[in-house]
């Protein structure tokens, strides 16, 4: 069998909150003091995003040189270019950079831990199948075990010649 990576304990209160954590709640509730600390959050739709221009680093450093740029040279702007809007743009960009960073990591461990979990019992559960199927002779498993086995059973394609014409 696999190795064994990760291994938690839970209380029963938790065991029916269907939660690996030893304190869903508190968790939950950071989670929402984040959102309400930042009720500006927008969200994007999928073109939006595709089409929106990305800032790197680079490009970072372009945009710091041209609010220097437009802070120190206001004239050449025309009226309507929004100065103030811009650096509030980027104070909101440089605020919010380091909490994206925290968030980006934390859901990644999320990720990675959630997924070595359900890997481990899954392979665990492809143990028990195979030494039910190799035992054989348990009474009552027979119908447990072909339940279990049709995770495995394959569909077949129809081929366009057997799907009868309109």
């Amino acid at each position: 069998m696999a190795d064994n990576r990760i291994s938690a304990s839970l209380s029963q209160s938790d065991w029916l909150c269907h939660c690996p954590l030893g304190n869903r709640q508190a968790v939950m509730q950071a989670i929402a003091t984040i959102r309400e600390k930042l009720p500006f959050l927008i969200g994007l739709t999928t073109e939006e995003r595709r089409t929106m221009l990305k800032m790197g680093d680079k490009s970072r450093a372009f945009v710091t040189k041209a609010l220097e740029v437009a802070t120190q040279n206001p004239d050449f702007l025309p009226r309507s270019f929004n100065l103030e809007e811009m650096r509030r743009d980027m104070m909101l960009y440089e605020a919010l950079y380091p909490v994206l960073l925290s968030l980006t990591q934390l859901q990644d461990l999320v990720d990675d831990t959630c997924m070595t979990a359900a890997s481990e019992a899954y392979t665990s559960a492809l143990a028990v199948y195979s030494y039910a199927k190799a035992s054989g002779n348990v009474m009552g498993l027979d119908a447990v075990i072909n339940e279990m086995g049709r995770r495995f059973t394959r569909r077949t394609k129809k081929k366009a010649s057997d799907i009868p014409a309109s």
